[in-house]
């Protein structure tokens, strides 16, 4: 028998499509995840003037977190979010947030969570979050986020914050 280039090209369609190779493993929802990271917030407004990061203080939370996916589109999550102040040689917890909220999937691996905030400082608020999974692995994923709280109550004006936040989920 002769080979010809098309029995040739279709042997090599049908090793380089084997079914086993192609195979995309189906996700099954709810579909749980957890997260941990590192949070630094930047700049926060209020009427009381701009206060930043970095300078005469420095302020680090670290979230963890649990993501309950109800389905490709739509998911439930919760964080919490211990924060350590440091400020003239001394460091302390400052504060404690319990932020529970909605996922949004975007595509292309963009999330919005919207997320309410119940801070130990009598704080209270909302808290946008945008975040982008920039390496994707097989167990475990790193992922970039720009979370923007705004918070009210405990007798200080309202302020408006942007962050920067990463780490690892999985």
């Amino acid at each position: 028998m002769r080979f010809t280039p098309t029995i040739l090209l279709f042997l090599f369609l049908l090793i380089a499509f084997d079914s086993k190779a192609q195979t995309i493993p189906v996700q099954s929802y709810p579909r749980i995840a957890g997260y941990v990271g590192i949070l630094h917030p930047i700049i926060t407004f209020s009427s009381a003037g701009t206060d930043t990061n970095f300078g005469d203080h420095y302020v680090v939370g670290m979230p963890v977190g649990i993501n309950i996916w109800k389905s490709q589109k739509i998911g439930f999550s919760a964080e919490f979010v211990p924060s350590i102040r440091v400020e003239n040689g001394s460091s302390k917890m400052a504060n404690f947030t319990f932020h529970p909220g909605v996922l949004f999937a975007l595509g292309k691996s963009w999330t919005l969570a919207g997320r309410a905030a119940f801070e130990t400082s009598g704080r209270y608020g909302l808290t946008p979050v945008i975040n982008k999974t920039v390496i994707k692995g097989k167990g475990a994923s790193l992922f970039a986020a720009v979370p923007l709280p705004v918070r009210f109550g405990n007798d200080k004006p309202a302020s408006f914050t942007a962050g920067f936040q990463f780490g690892i989920a999985f």
